[in-house]
């Protein structure tokens, strides 16, 4: 293929490449505001980051593009091209979608109301927090009515576009209701099974000790330091862009457990972000496919990789030499393995989250749809709280409906990823053990290295050059089966 001919899709990647640089700059500055800014910046980098979201805005939406794209279309393109282009044309129609005056208002929005809700989740201010989240909601339901006539689908089918290209409030709920089927009655099963062991006393350790270990940790599950680092934030993350990717993490110096599996979730995230294709690197092409599928990673390293056995064995002795705790493994293992129903989605154990994400799930095609206000959310929320966990959470604002930083910044449709991304990782660890062997033996036998090739090879240098269904049948021989997730449960904790 000529130059010549190729033009007009040539004109596309330049174009995208420079959106991606202006993107780069935007993850760093969402890296800072949550990690190194000081309280009194907000305001003003608000204000220039919705500047910034503006520009890239009009970026995505400039005029010559529809017909750029319509013309690359009739090329003779690589499949890979094709696929790139077929990223470029969904980047193109989902930022069109929206009126860039609209999304300087939600970005403004969200900067104030995530600023605020720093302090007021801490103080346990629902009553301050209340008019900022609903502001910001009308926003977001605004948002979400004008996607969904330009795409002709519901509202929140709208917002689930956005994390999960193709994905349905329908498809969702019968995969929700299949697992709603067996849960609750497993969630009993296991905790019946572990009412007898023991509880232990786990040591108070420093943060700074812990952030040693974290580092560790990392550079055990092969994090490229070249490329990264590790913060501290209120909320733990996983940002920047693959060739400067930023985590971040939260510390409890009476409990280093929390910390420590968050770091290992984040570094899943991190993980996918460095194996990316490189050759694709600044085009949409070379993005993450889904946020299901990055959940998948972080969930693949913390659920099936970090809470397993071989794993466990194989940082104990740092947590002897670094933290000076004496649990055995097999201490440990009881621990990180432990189900119990608790208030924070982020410190739940891996049986009882997706409890967490039904509640979110059923609570935003709510609040899309109107039939729930905003001021009515904390009585919803304890309302399913109780049935789903038998858990009361009248009057704790912070441990309730608070908790999360994602409708804080206007984020409605990117829940449900985290339970869809536990199925994909429990797929995943399905296919590799039919292929390279039983996960666990590897990790134990020193080869933790062919679990993550296995990873780069079907999942992370794949970027977004293939669809997610096609993704998973090369990866796995079926599109997603929720059976997978339900069966490593039950060989777990059964």
């Amino acid at each position: 293929m000529s130059a010549n001919n190729n033009q007009h899709y040539l004109t596309l990647a330049k174009h995208f490449q420079s959106i991606s640089h202006f993107e780069h700059l935007s993850a760093l500055g969402d890296w800072d505001q949550a990690t190194m800014m000081p309280t009194g910046g907000g305001e003003a980098r608000g204000a220039a980051m919705a500047e910034l979201a503006k520009h890239i805005h009009s970026l995505k939406t400039s005029p010559m593009l529809a017909e750029t794209i319509a013309k690359a279309q009739e090329l003779t393109l690589t499949a890979q091209q094709q696929a790139n282009l077929r990223e470029i044309n969904y980047q193109y129609l989902q930022a069109n979608a929206v009126p860039a005056a609209l999304v300087e208002a939600k970005t403004k929005a969200a900067y104030h109301c995530e600023q605020a809700w720093r302090d007021q989740r801490k103080n346990n201010d629902w009553q301050g927090f209340k008019p900022n989240l609903e502001q910001l909601m009308n926003l977001v339901k605004e948002e979400a009515g004008i996607r969904a006539e330009v795409l002709n689908v519901s509202p929140y089918d709208a917002l689930l576009d956005k994390f999960e290209p193709g994905m349905t409030t329908a498809s969702i709920e019968a995969i929700f209701n299949q697992v709603k089927s067996w849960l609750p009655d497993l969630i009993q099963q296991v905790q019946n099974k572990q009412a007898s062991e023991p509880s232990y006393a786990i040591p108070e350790t420093s943060a700074e000790s812990q952030a040693k270990l974290g580092q560790q940790v990392m550079q055990i599950l092969g994090f490229d330091f070249n490329h990264g680092r590790l913060d501290i934030s209120s909320h733990p993350f996983c940002g920047g862009v693959a060739s400067d990717v930023r985590l971040t993490t939260r510390y409890d110096e009476t409990d280093f457990t929390s910390g420590l599996m968050g770091i290992v979730h984040e570094t899943g995230h991190a993980k996918y972000e460095q194996g990316l294709p490189l050759a694709w690197r600044g085009q949409p092409a070379g993005l993450a496919r889904s946020m299901a599928l990055h959940e998948s990673q972080s969930l693949f390293c913390e659920m099936q990789v970090g809470r397993g056995s071989g794993f466990l064995k194989l940082i104990q002795p740092h947590l002897k030499t670094l933290l000076g705790c004496e649990l055995s493994h097999q201490q440990l293992t009881n621990i990180y393995t432990r189900v119990k129903p608790g208030h924070i989605r982020v410190d739940a154990d891996e049986v009882t989250y997706p409890c967490h994400i039904l509640l979110r799930f059923e609570a935003e095609k709510a609040l899309v749809s109107g039939e729930l206000a905003v001021a009515d959310l904390p009585d919803f929320w304890s309302s399913q709280m109780q049935s789903l966990l038998s858990i009361n959470t009248d009057g704790d604002y912070k441990n309730g409906c608070m908790q999360d930083i994602h409708w804080a910044v206007g984020e409605l449709g990117y829940f449900p990823s985290y339970t869809l991304g536990a199925m994909y990782a429990a797929q995943f660890k399905s296919a590799m053990e039919s292929q390279i062997g039983n996960v666990e033996s590897l990790i134990e036998a020193g080869r933790l290295n062919d679990v993550m090739h296995w990873l780069q090879t079907h999942v992370w240098s794949q970027g977004s050059l293939l669809e997610i269904n096609e993704l998973m049948r090369q990866a796995t021989g079926e599109p997603l089966n929720p059976a997978h997730f339900k069966h490593h449960l039950e060989s777990r904790y059964l």
